[in-house]
């Protein structure tokens, strides 16, 4: 069989939009799930957890990475997100819109994680600051310290 040159540029872009397409959706499958982990990662952060304890910083970074380099690609020019389905950009849109929300959030959480565990560091700092100085025989300059020493006088009859 035989193409003409319509018929095959059309064929193209059918092809050139079915690709798009797929990629599209595979894209917005990764932001759904890099939205899904973020949210996760706020839920246990909002109760308290050190970040440094949460099991969803990994897979976060790695699916993170993999969305920045997209986007970078995009503006770069190297990769076109044309996306000529109303609803599949309508859909990409909203879950990039998501995606910002959660991180938002992510971000004032983390924040709030990383003061609080100054502070826990801190309090501990300082109360082995106490307890050293509290055994220490040397004063603040440095010298040996001299004790106070009671010298008082008891008069039993």
């Amino acid at each position: 069989m035989i193409m003409t040159v319509a018929q095959a540029k059309s064929q193209a872009t059918r092809t050139n939009s079915a690709n798009g397409d797929v990629r599209i959706k595979s894209l917005i499958t990764l932001i759904d799930t890099l939205t899904a982990l973020v949210a996760e990662e706020n839920v246990e952060l909002a109760k308290g957890l050190p970040a440094s304890r949460l099991k969803q910083v990994d897979e976060k970074n790695r699916l993170a990475e993999v969305f920045e380099r997209t986007v970078a690609e995009c503006a770069a020019g190297t990769t076109s997100l044309h996306v000529p389905d109303r609803i599949l950009r309508e859909q990409l849109l909203e879950r990039i819109l998501k995606l910002r929300a959660a991180m938002d959030e992510n971000l004032v959480r983390l924040r709030a994680a990383i003061e609080a565990s100054n502070r826990r560091i801190e309090a501990v700092m300082q109360a082995i600051r106490e307890q050293i100085a509290a055994v220490s025989p040397y004063g603040a300059s440095g010298r040996i310290a001299t004790r106070s020493v009671s010298s008082g006088t008891s008069r039993s009859a």
